[in-house]
């Protein structure tokens, strides 16, 4: 279930981790991360895209509740979104990468998935 695990970290700094983490996502598409937080983003980033796709003030404001930075939202709502306006949802994939060479910590890649590898394949 997704939203359950405690990663390790008080309440409020979880949720500062995972707030960083999406805004991250959105502004550059992919990041490297561990698999737990990636499983993690993956749930809160397909909600920021949902609230994208709806296009309302107050989608708006929920996401500037949540997102960090002003310009990243804009994103959102005005690139990210509407590529995937056609699509039922999960809008990211997650590749493991193998462990990490310090602590053996399994690592994964989590970014968007591109609408046009999907034209091309049809």
């Amino acid at each position: 279930m997704p939203g359950t695990r405690k990663l390790g970290r008080p309440t409020a700094h979880r949720n500062s981790m995972l707030r960083g983490l999406v805004t991250y996502l959105i502004e550059n598409g992919s990041i490297e991360t561990t698999l737990t937080r990636a499983k993690e983003v993956r749930a809160i980033a397909e909600k920021m895209i949902t609230l994208g796709k709806k296009n309302t003030l107050a989608s708006r404001r929920a996401a500037l509740a949540y997102i960090t930075k002003e310009d990243v939202v804009k994103k959102l709502f005005d690139e990210v979104a509407p590529k995937y306006e056609n699509r039922a949802g999960g809008y990211t994939q997650i590749y493991k990468l193998g462990p990490r060479r310090g602590d053996a910590a399994e690592m994964a890649l989590i970014r968007f998935i591109d609408n046009e590898e999907k034209k091309d394949a049809e």
